[in-house]
């Protein structure tokens, strides 16, 4: 059985691919590579995953991950270090295939892994992957990595995507030169209207393959990455138990499955003392030191061994403390410091989130997070909330906090005017009027005053009301001295 993760440079005579020369093709041991997810997982932590393919026109750019092992998980850490060979040594273009939804089990319901390979519908990629001199394939890769990849590599390569598709990428001119990052977005069953999964998947293919021709007639360089926002479910298809297949998945006579629903949602943080007085939720919790990174969603959501030790609250102030063992040293302590002010001017209480603190090893980081404000009758929520400045994070450090980096994805908080426990109406960080917003704004205005005044000018034309009788005496104006 294949390995979660394989990967080798291929030889320069043959232009294997990354994961070697063997008798099954580079898909079909992606496909396998299911087996291995799902006897080392829950089912249902196997949905939060999504399956990575990169390949590139160099050489020798991944070597063997000797660490891999069944049902292994690729965080954003190591894709990151995944990465990095490409976008220091290979060539500057990088294409990014980005599907709306995928998963493992889409290889191997539709990539002919049963024999039927003329029906695969990856045949371009498959073909890709062989003639590739490298590449990489990575089958379970944390589906938020793979989700933050385009902010990822616009910070690398220092250029902003640039979505194209296959007309408008025959009238570009690329070199090795000058940085590119280049977005194709994939479609997937939810916006293909009555098209059965496959045949979505082999149009996709059909695009991934005339790109590659584009790219290999100009002869430009290149690395392409072939990845999904987030997990599919494989849609269960008719064709492929009708054609008396010896063999199904798992070797069930009812063809493929799909994976069982996700897990529910973790409850949010509740300090009490003689009712519920502040609450926090987060998907996704992270805290990173150097590059030691902690996952904390499963330490603090949904668990009665959270430390809330040092937490208060008044009706102007509220504190949430979280204490976490050997985390970094003996102890991790975050504080969350909120405030509760009334503003005379809009005539209304409004709560700001003061700052977070990050108490380890007898030193004290703040992070400033006073764009974090709410009507106190409302919680605050976001879907980013965190150090990085280049995503426009709302939490901003000071230099001696540089080495810590914190990230809450679909962050929400409230600490004040609790309703039974819940959260109240949620007032969300992202504003009503984008940039788009208003340039589309700014624009119409000028336009419908041009227009006003234009009319008005027209309105007001007036016509010749006397004019000269060639039967009469001609208009004579005297001239006085």
């Amino acid at each position: 059985m294949a390995t979660g993760l394989r990967a080798s440079p291929a030889s320069p005579t043959a232009g294997a691919s990354a994961m070697g020369r063997s008798a099954a093709p580079p898909l079909l041991l992606l496909s396998l590579s299911l087996f291995a997810v799902l006897g080392a997982a829950p089912p249902a932590a196997a949905e939060q995953q999504v399956p990575l393919v990169l390949w590139s026109s160099s050489r020798d750019l991944w070597a063997p991950l000797d660490h891999a092992h069944e049902g292994h998980i690729t965080t954003d850490t190591q894709l990151s270090s995944y990465l990095a060979p490409a976008l220091e040594k290979g060539p500057r273009n990088v294409l990014l295939f980005l599907q709306e939804k995928l998963s493992i089990e889409d290889f191997t319901a539709y990539g002919g892994v049963f024999g039927n390979k003329q029906d695969s519908a990856f045949s371009n990629l498959e073909n890709a992957l062989e003639l590739a001199p490298s590449s990489l394939i990575l089958p379970s890769v944390d589906w938020y990595a793979a989700s933050t990849l385009t902010s990822y590599l616009k910070e690398k390569l220092g250029a902003s995507p640039l979505h194209v598709d296959q007309a408008t990428l025959r009238e570009l001119k690329l070199n090795d030169t000058l940085p590119a990052l280049l977005l194709l977005r994939l479609p997937y069953t939810t916006s293909s209207g009555l098209m059965a999964p496959k045949e979505v998947l082999t149009g996709n293919d059909e695009i991934i393959g005339q790109v590659m021709s584009t790219l290999k007639a100009e002869g430009v360089p290149y690395t392409a990455i072939l990845t999904a926002v987030r997990p599919s479910r494989v849609v269960r298809d008719v064709s492929l138990v009708s054609g008396g297949l010896g063999r199904h998945l798992l070797g069930e006579d009812e063809g493929v499955k799909p994976l069982p629903p996700s897990a529910p949602l973790l409850p949010p943080v509740s300090y009490n003392d003689t009712e519920p007085r502040i609450l926090f939720w987060a998907k996704n919790f992270t805290v990173t030191y150097n590059s030691e990174s902690h996952d904390l969603t499963p330490l603090t959501f949904g668990t009665s061994a959270l430390n809330l030790t040092g937490s208060s609250w008044n009706s102007s102030f509220a504190q949430l403390v979280l204490t976490y063992k050997n985390l970094f040293g003996p102890y991790l302590t975050l504080k969350f410091i909120l405030r509760n002010h009334f503003y005379p001017v809009s005539a209304r209480t409004w709560f700001t989130m003061d700052r977070l603190e990050i108490h380890s090893n007898n030193t004290v980081v703040v992070f400033n997070s006073s764009y974090i404000t709410a009507p106190s009758i409302y919680s605050f929520h976001c879907q980013s909330v965190s150090t990085d400045r280049s995503k426009d994070g709302l939490l901003m450090s000071s230099p001696a906090s540089s080495a810590w980096r914190v990230n809450l994805q679909n962050f929400q908080i409230q600490a004040f005017n609790l309703s039974g426990g819940n959260f109240s109406y949620a007032s969300d960080c992202t504003g009503f009027f984008s940039p788009g917003i208003w340039m589309g704004l700014v624009s119409s205005i000028f336009m419908l005053f041009t227009f006003t005044y234009g009319l008005h000018m027209i309105l007001n034309l007036k016509t010749m009301d006397r004019f000269d009788d060639h039967k009469g005496s001609t208009l004579s104006v005297p001239l006085t001295e």
